[in-house]
């Protein structure tokens, strides 16, 4: 089992910038996998970025260019930022942590991003 913390989410203005941070507890030495989904209101749910245990990344194509995704680990828990640039209000949705453990998903509580003048 893997506990999942998000923050980082707000309010900023097209152009701005924000980070999200998920940090994973529990089973951490299993994780494979761990990343960015997001919901705008009335669209299913998609992929922002991920990155493997090894540190290999993937995005889709509206983020390329803009967001970077890291990760940061220690004994006690995972670390996955998401470094959010050159936001637009096409960005505006709720920010979902994933985390892949063998053929487990994980999923955070959601963290809301508006960005709006």
């Amino acid at each position: 089992q893997v506990q999942l913390s998000e923050s980082g989410g707000g309010l900023v203005q097209p152009g701005g910038s924000l980070r999200l941070s998920c940090a994973a507890t529990g089973s951490i030495v299993s994780i494979s996998r761990m990343g960015w989904y997001r919901q705008a209101p009335g669209e299913q749910r998609e992929l922002v970025a991920t990155i493997t245990k090894g540190g290999d990344t993937d995005y889709a194509d509206s983020v390329k260019g803009r967001f970077t995704i890291s990760q940061s680990r220690d004994n006690a828990k995972n670390t996955v930022h998401l470094q959010m640039n050159a936001l637009a209000p096409d960005d505006t949705a709720v920010y979902f942590c994933h985390v892949r453990l063998f053929s487990l998903s994980f999923w955070g509580q959601g963290t809301q991003v508006t960005v709006s003048s």
